[in-house]
């Protein structure tokens, strides 16, 4: 370890998982003469048992201070929200269950770090990854005044070497590189290394907590109903409940039916390519869901230039520019276009499928009184689809006629 940060006696604010790498951190900034207070976020997935290890672990590693501070209701009203009213799937199948996290955590970096008069934060990205630059660009954007710490990217450590420096600690079984780097969200679980590694395979069964594997799901189907209020969901089979109470409901749920497991193949930030594994329950049922009560109330082109601008959104909030303006501009469209997508879903799980057998609203376009598709309508007769169709022809039958006439 050649490389040194230099340094003062300065507070900074550690975003604290107490994994192997940020427990290298805690450890390396103090010896930089650092004041270090550990921020651990919680965005889901923690028990109470993980709580406790994570602060026992800051205060063994010699943190002045251990900070848990929940963020799933900013994290759900923030990027979940939009997740799915946009019907946001990366490369149509990831809902960006990793990312979005990190600008809460970032966010929660800079309240600390105000509230204690630290003018350093610092995170343990290494340089190799996407979460590296959603860490500096949100901090970047949204306190330039604080000075951002890396020690695993500026020192590139190897995990041996970071090991070293803890073994006195008595951390070394808890902190010994795994074959996966597993991440967990209210918005599903990411496994990354191992077979993610190359374009073939997938991580085992074991490897994703909560979800049944295929083989073993019942042998009966799960139904129920979700109810919508302006694109969000607001309840379960007519009782009230928080979007994050649905979530957490589901993910239970649907991890037991084997639903949301995939691989996403897609491009990174830094223009390499990247392959993760998930499971995400919550997220695949709520967006399959939300996506068809959708085809009910919209107009054709509303459906259209949504989905289209949501799929740009999708793209700027999984590569870290959630801040630029435009991103305003789209969630304002987002935000309009679910003015009616409110109503209900009938949704049934079965062997890792998600089967939507119907949805209601009081604004439905679909109306048996006025037509019937294939059957009989009230508003046109036989001679006003002869017009229709005579006319609805014209621009591609005289693009036929000119291509004939060039050929002669």
């Amino acid at each position: 370890m050649n490389k040194q940060i230099s340094s003062t006696a300065n507070k900074v604010v550690l975003a604290f998982s107490g994994g192997l790498d940020t427990s290298f951190c805690v450890v390396y900034l103090k010896q930089q003469g650092y004041e270090v207070t550990t921020l651990t976020v919680d965005t889901g997935g923690f028990t109470k048992s993980e709580i406790s290890k994570i602060a026992e672990r800051a205060k063994l590693l010699g943190s002045s201070q251990h900070l848990f501070i929940d963020g799933k209701g900013k994290l759900f009203d923030q990027f979940i929200s939009y997740i799915i009213k946009g019907n946001i799937l990366r490369g149509d199948v990831y809902p960006l269950c990793a990312g979005t996290e990190r600008l809460i955590i970032a966010q929660k970096l800079i309240e600390v770090a105000k509230k204690i008069g630290a003018k350093f934060v610092a995170h343990g990205s290494t340089g190799a990854g996407n979460d590296q630059i959603r860490f500096d660009v949100a901090l970047q954007i949204l306190a330039p005044e604080l000075k951002v710490l890396t020690p695993i990217r500026d020192l590139g450590i190897k995990r041996e070497e970071e090991l070293e420096l803890l073994k006195k600690y008595n951390l070394f079984d808890s902190l010994k590189p795994n074959v996966y780097s597993i991440n967990q969200s209210i918005l599903g679980v990411t496994v990354g290394g191992g077979e993610t590694k190359d374009s073939w395979g997938i991580p085992p069964d074991e490897v994703f907590p909560n979800m049944t594997p295929l083989n073993k799901t019942p042998q009966s189907p799960a139904g129920f109903i979700l109810s919508f209020e302006q694109g969000l969901p607001v309840a379960l089979d007519g009782k009230k409940m928080t979007g994050i109470e649905i979530m957490a409901y589901l993910e239970k749920i649907g991890g037991k039916h084997g639903i949301g497991k995939n691989i996403h193949l897609g491009n990174t930030i830094l223009g390499i390519k990247g392959r993760i594994a998930f499971a995400a329950p919550a997220a695949m049922i709520l967006i399959s869901a939300h996506k068809e009560l959708e085809k009910l109330v919209q107009t054709k082109w509303q459906s259209f230039w949504k989905e289209t601008l949501s799929d740009f959104y999708g793209s700027f909030l999984h590569e870290a520019l959630y801040f630029d303006p435009v991103m305003r501009d789209l969630e304002a469209l987002i935000d309009s276009s679910q003015r009616n997508v409110t109503g209900d879903v009938e949704v049934v799980l079965f062997k890792g499928n998600i089967i939507i057998k119907g949805c209601r609203s009081a604004y439905s376009l679909l109306n048996s009184d006025i037509a019937t598709y294939g059957e009989e309508n009230a508003l046109w007769d036989s001679r006003d689809v002869v017009g229709f169709s005579k006319i609805y022809a014209l621009p591609s039958m005289l693009a036929s006629r000119a291509k004939r006439k060039g050929k002669i």
